[in-house]
């Protein structure tokens, strides 16, 4: 067995997360994070300084990378355009494609792309591309098609690509494990819950439908984005507000959500304050829960019959409440939950629906970082075959 590690980077405008993962065995040999990448007053000037700074981490937690045998680097990507729809091993024309697809991720491909540069000149091993929207690019064509001018949408690539693909990936094949069946014979919904939220509809193993689009703004109602809204509101608050295009996008990504509803992002305070009585929090978790009621819906209609459900990330792993409010009123269509399996605190992947119910109800804990790291590794064994 190959035990050589893979280094998992996630690089975004400002921050670096770091994995240091053997694919084989899942262990963790080291992880961190750098933050303030570039910001005044910090230490880190860019992300060239950010990965020395890792790499200092490494030495103080007595890791050495020369002496690991390091085998690739492999890097999240988050917009993969309708260029890349598998793995893809890094070099210059690679490089400069994902530069080229930076109006269709300004947020989180700059980074990206900084930290491939910065890694590529530091480590003499394969780089690998991981795009969050490479799960995605099986949509079918009436699924991923926005009804707009044609030429225009083909023209500029406007279309639906969705995001988290790496999670959904993940956890679709981790539910096929956990209920001991093929992955093939199984449709599913995965619910990928957490700051940012999306849901997907998977038919064999396949992605037919995710609540992303374009951008991750569309979908789910999340801790700081607004998800799906009425595309008429940006002029109603151009007209009557005199904001930019700048200032609603701001309005809609960072100060709407769970956030512009309760004054909260983080999942955990907001049922703190349900708890305590606060109208605004109970309202926002009840928007919450009957946005994903309504796509777990529209989900089973695409699908024709359901086999798992999963939750994931944050909120979906860790909030009882949440989960049977979006099962609660189901049971007609063959959803339901245990209340004590479901009320257990834990991080192993388990059924949280009765035995022998229709549709198995799953939590699953995701991760993302050993899935970047197998698809890594896979595909560089794939091409020494």
């Amino acid at each position: 067995m190959n035990e050589a590690p893979v280094l998992v980077l996630n690089a975004g405008s400002s921050s670096l997360k770091y994995q240091l993962v053997v694919p084989e065995t899942a262990e963790v040999q080291a992880k961190g994070i750098i933050e303030r990448i570039g910001e005044q007053g910090s230490p880190i000037a860019d992300h060239d300084a950010a990965l020395q700074a890792m790499q200092d981490q490494l030495v103080a937690a007595d890791v050495d990378l020369d002496a690991v045998g390091l085998r690739a680097v492999g890097h999240r990507v988050v917009h993969g355009g309708p260029e890349f729809s598998d793995p893809t091993i890094i070099d210059d024309d690679v490089l400069a494609e994902i530069k080229d697809l930076i109006p269709l991720a300004p947020l989180h491909n700059p980074g990206a792309v900084s930290g491939i540069e910065a890694a590529r000149a530091e480590f003499d091993v394969p780089h690998v591309a991981i795009f969050d929207t490479a799960f995605f690019s099986t949509l079918p064509l009436a699924a991923a098609t926005y009804a707009i001018p044609r030429d225009l949408a083909q023209k500029y690539r406007i279309r639906r690509y969705g995001f988290h693909g790496t999670s959904h990936q993940f956890i679709s094949r981790a539910a096929a494990e956990l209920v001991g069946r093929d992955l093939g014979e199984l449709n599913q919904i995965v619910l990928h819950l957490g700051n940012g939220c999306s849901a997907s509809a998977v038919r064999g193993g396949v992605a037919v439908e995710t609540s992303m689009g374009l951008t991750p703004l569309q979908g789910l109602v999340m801790g700081t984005r607004s998800g799906d809204i009425d595309p008429g509101l940006h002029t109603f608050l151009h007209n009557e507000l005199g904001m930019s295009i700048g200032d609603i996008d701001t309005l809609l990504n960072k100060q709407s959500g769970l956030k512009g509803l309760s004054g909260v992002n983080d999942f955990r305070e907001l049922e703190q304050r349900r708890a305590a009585g606060d109208e605004g929090a109970q309202l926002a978790f009840e928007v919450y829960v009957h946005r994903l009621k309504h796509y777990v819906g529209a989900y089973l209609a695409l699908l024709g019959r359901l086999d798992v459900l999963s939750f994931t990330a944050g909120v979906g792993e860790n909030s009882p409440a949440l989960r049977a409010a979006v099962i609660e009123g189901l049971d007609g269509l063959g959803f339901g939950v245990d209340s004590e399996l479901n009320g257990e605190r834990s991080t192993v992947a388990r059924v949280i629906s009765p035995d022998r119910a229709p549709i198995a109800i799953a939590v699953i804990p995701t991760n993302e970082e050993l899935a970047i790291a197998r698809e890594t590794a896979e595909l560089l064994e794939s091409r020494s075959d």
